[in-house]
């Protein structure tokens, strides 16, 4: 696993540091998505906040990881499938939020529909979240 972080990170044009190392093995190992808090907590005191946030928002512009929007105006963060690159994010699939665990999830073989928006306007970004339970908590 350890060759894959490096391996994105070069990829990706991006310095190989020991927070990006260990940030990215946090979003490997996730099971669903995670905010900047998850991230925090698990890192203990390891990195400071500032730190964790610019490192998310360097993965965010590198198409290493995407962004999610949730109910409460939070934001959690998993990683992009293999098309996403620098400024070209192409994660068009559906976001579950489990409303008894929090646990959010990326239905990567469930689609975002178009939708047709009027002449003159042009989408750069459609979020689909659904809530309700996980097959855990169901």
């Amino acid at each position: 696993m350890l060759y894959s972080i490096i391996e994105t990170l070069k990829k990706n044009q991006l310095s190989i540091t020991d927070s990006r190392k260990k940030i990215l093995e946090m979003f490997i190992r996730s099971k669903g998505a995670l905010a900047h808090a998850d991230i925090e907590h698990q890192s203990g005191t390891e990195f400071d906040r500032v730190t964790i946030y610019r490192t998310l928002q360097t993965f965010v512009e590198k198409g290493i990881i995407h962004t999610i929007p949730t109910a409460d105006n939070s934001v959690r963060y998993a990683l992009c499938k293999d098309e996403c690159g620098q400024g070209q994010h192409h994660d068009d699939h559906v976001h579950f939020i489990c409303d008894e665990c929090g646990t959010t999830y990326c239905l990567d073989h469930v689609t975002v529909p178009s939708v047709d928006l009027p002449a003159g306007f042009k989408a750069t970004q459609t979020d689909l979240v659904v809530s309700g339970k996980c097959m855990r908590c169901n």
